[in-house]
């Protein structure tokens, strides 16, 4: 065995920033998390490391808010809902629903993900926000269990931001795992959900194609080897703007996000899966004769990575019992939602869909609370998880990594760590009543908080 080569490497690196609040990641969490600590009075910058905001929802192609209602109330209110609320304005999405219309058979709405981009582009600017595009965390320097400078890589160099506190939205967990947090990845084999490249279409007769049967005749074309891997999972095309349609359609399987050699590979795979699936649309399904795959997106869809460990677990049984904690930071109610890990043995059996089928709510007003512990990493005293990382068990990461619920954690995130900084104390040391009237004062969905300061006796 070869011993692999190493190379020492060190150097001096300019401080370029200096701030109350350093957010890595520009998805829907980070978004939510730098603009309301900048709106708090924090100073902050943001790290992204591709071109745009919004993440999955806009670089991946994937522009569909899941469920940000529970038929009643809308549960991801404050950024969510100004970011529902300018998409309908600027002709981003529609027809325009009231929250309380949402289909049940959809729960949620398809927008223009170019148009999201700009929302995104508008509110984080107006914001105050410093931020750069192209800039993605590499490392950190800690100090015992804080960290104190995040090290990032953009097209003019290295350089170092100092912070108070540190908020990872990168979706992966990144910055938590590189300062020591524990985390949990995937299944009891180490496999995480598969993911998708999904893709833009044109050239489907939206009057014939016929919304969530995308994948009725799927059994004849695995018998006419259409597929080069039969895949019972197809979410399907759903029509965007004019005659467009955004495709998540494809699995690739043994991703993990944090190798990019199996990223690349996923690519790769994806942009061949995306021209089987543009046999199967026009050969199988009406409305779609002359469908034509026209783009893949420029970064895979991941559903799942790592579960970065908190000071609370939240988990399956949660849900089921509609859970109420002390310290909610929001609610939420989209269902178990997880894609399989491999392909199935008989080409036929999506565990993912019975999943789905068994942990959902059925009845308007239906949610779980979030709490606030799923945002505090153990053994790191000022950073805080958002989005896709915070911890759960594996299936309530299978509800709670959609759009809507980065939109609840990321705010929560974002105002604690104003909070924090501008007290000079440790989001632990934060007093939860506090965080949580202040979310309610920017539009935050919590009920419980509210019931409670109705009941207290007055000053």
């Amino acid at each position: 065995m070869i011993a692999a080569k190493k190379l020492e490497y060190t150097r001096d690196l300019p401080v370029r920033k200096s701030v109350d609040v350093f957010v890595a990641g520009g998805g829907p969490a980070g978004v939510a998390a730098a603009v309301t600590a900048a709106r708090a009075g924090a100073s902050v910058f943001l790290a992204e490391s591709l071109g745009a905001f919004g993440g999955m929802g806009t670089s991946a192609g994937i522009p569909f808010i899941c469920r940000p209602t529970d038929g009643i109330h809308f549960l991801c209110g404050g950024i969510g809902r100004e970011i529902y609320d300018r998409l309908f304005r600027d002709g981003g999405a529609g027809p325009e629903m009231k929250y309380d219309q949402f289909p049940p058979e959809i729960g949620g709405f398809i927008y223009n993900p170019e148009a999201m981009k700009r929302v995104y582009d508008a509110i984080v600017s107006d914001s105050g926000v410093d931020f750069t595009f192209h800039t993605s965390l590499i490392d950190l320097r800690k100090e015992g269990d804080r960290v104190t400078h995040a090290v990032c890589a953009a097209k003019s160099g290295l350089f170092a931001v100092e912070a108070a506190i540190f908020i990872d939205a990168t979706g992966d967990g990144d910055l938590a795992a590189m300062a020591g947090a524990p985390f949990e990845f995937g299944d009891e084999e180490n496999l995480a959900q598969a993911a998708t490249l999904c893709s833009l279409w044109s050239g489907i007769d939206w009057n014939r194609k016929e919304i969530w049967k995308d994948g009725a005749a799927l059994d004849q074309a695995f018998r006419d080897g259409v597929f080069s891997v039969p895949d019972p999972g197809l979410p399907g095309i759903l029509h965007t703007v004019a005659d467009s349609g955004w495709g998540n359609v494809g699995h690739v399987y043994g991703i993990d996000a944090g190798d990019e050699r199996t990223v690349t590979r996923g690519m790769i795979q994806g942009r061949k899966l995306a021209l089987e699936y543009e046999r199967y649309y026009r050969n199988y399904v009406p409305g779609c004769e002359n469908a034509h795959m026209l783009w893949t997106a420029q970064t895979l869809g991941i559903r799942e990575s790592r579960r970065i460990l908190g000071e609370y677990l939240l988990h399956v049984e949660d849900f089921v019992r509609q859970a109420v904690f002390d310290d909610e930071i929001g609610r939420y109610g989209y269902p178990i939602d997880l894609h399989g890990t491999r392909p199935p043995a008989d080409g036929k059996t999506d565990s993912g869909t019975r999943l789905f089928d068994r942990y959902q709510y059925r009845n308007p007003g239906e949610s779980y609370g979030i709490p606030y512990r799923v945002l505090l990493p153990k053994h790191l005293e000022n950073v805080l998880t958002a989005g896709r990382c915070v911890s759960t068990d594996r299936y309530m990461h299978g509800s709670l990594r959609v759009q809507a619920g980065c939109f609840i954690t990321g705010q929560a995130a974002g105002m604690a760590a104003a909070l924090s900084a501008a007290r000079q104390v440790t989001p632990r040391q934060l007093p939860v009543g506090d965080l949580q009237d202040a979310l309610l004062g920017i539009g935050a969905y919590l009920p419980n908080r509210r019931k409670q300061k109705e009941t207290l006796p007055c000053a």
